[in-house]
C-alpha cells in the first residue's frame, strides 16, 4: 500500500497494490493492523455504495458533526471523480483549504479524510460508482452540507452541475458555523 499525504494534514491518499494476471487483479483496500502502524487508526462501522449516472454530477459538501462526525475512506468503483476535502476546524490553521484527488477504477487510488472535514466530489465520466468506508453510523440530526461552489475549489470542469436539493440549498462556507474545532 502506498501512503501519499496531501497539503491538508490527516487527509491521505492511500493507493493499493494491485496484483493482476490474466484474469484480472486482486487488491486489499484496507487493512486495519498495517494502516494503524502506518499511524491510520480507523475504524470502519458502515459501507456506503453510490451511483451516478451523468458526468458532471456534484455531491456534496457534506459532513456529519459530532457526536456522530465520520471519517471516511473513498473509492471509486467504476468511472472517474475528483474527490474533494475541505477543512472546517475553527482554528485550524487550514480552515477553508481544500485538496482535491482524482479517483478511478484504472487508478486504484483511495482517499482518506478525518472527521472535521468536508466532503464532495463530481463525477468525471457517467456511470461513476462511489464506494466509501464511514468511521460512524448515519445519523439523520447529524447530517449537514455546505455549498459546493462557495469554498474556493477547482472543481475542473466549465458547465452546470447536477445537484441534490439539498446541495442546491446548502449555506455558503462564509456563513456557516462549524460545530468542529481544531485540537491543534
Amino acid at each position: 500500500m502506498q501512503i501519499e499525504q496531501t497539503a491538508l494534514p490527516g487527509v491521505v491518499i492511500l493507493t493499493p497494490a494491485r496484483h493482476g494476471d490474466a484474469r484480472g487483479f486482486f487488491c486489499e483496500s484496507w487493512n486495519a493492523r498495517r494502516m494503524a502502524e502506518a499511524g491510520l487508526d480507523h475504524a470502519f462501522v458502515q459501507d456506503n455504495h453510490s451511483l451516478s449516472a451523468q458526468a458532471g454530477t456534484v455531491r456534496g459538501l457534506h459532513f456529519q458533526a459530532p457526536p456522530h462526525a465520520q471519517a471516511k475512506l473513498v473509492r471509486c468503483g467504476r468511472g472517474a471523480l475528483l474527490d474533494v476535502a475541505v477543512d472546517i476546524r475553527r482554528g485550524s490553521p487550514t480552515y477553508g483549504q481544500s485538496v482535491g484527488v482524482e479517483l478511478s477504477f484504472e487508478n486504484g487510488r483511495q482517499l482518506l479524510i478525518p472527521a472535521g472535514f468536508l466532503h464532495g466530489f463530481v463525477t468525471r465520466a457517467p456511470e461513476t460508482e462511489i464506494i466509501y468506508k464511514c468511521t460512524d453510523y448515519y445519523a439523520p440530526d447529524c447530517d449537514g452540507a455546505v455549498r459546493w461552489d462557495s469554498c474556493g475549489v477547482d472543481w475542473g470542469f466549465d458547465g452546470t452541475p447536477l445537484l441534490s436539493a439539498k446541495d442546491e440549498a446548502a449555506p455558503a462556507l462564509a456563513d456557516f458555523v462549524s460545530p468542529f474545532a481544531w485540537e491543534g
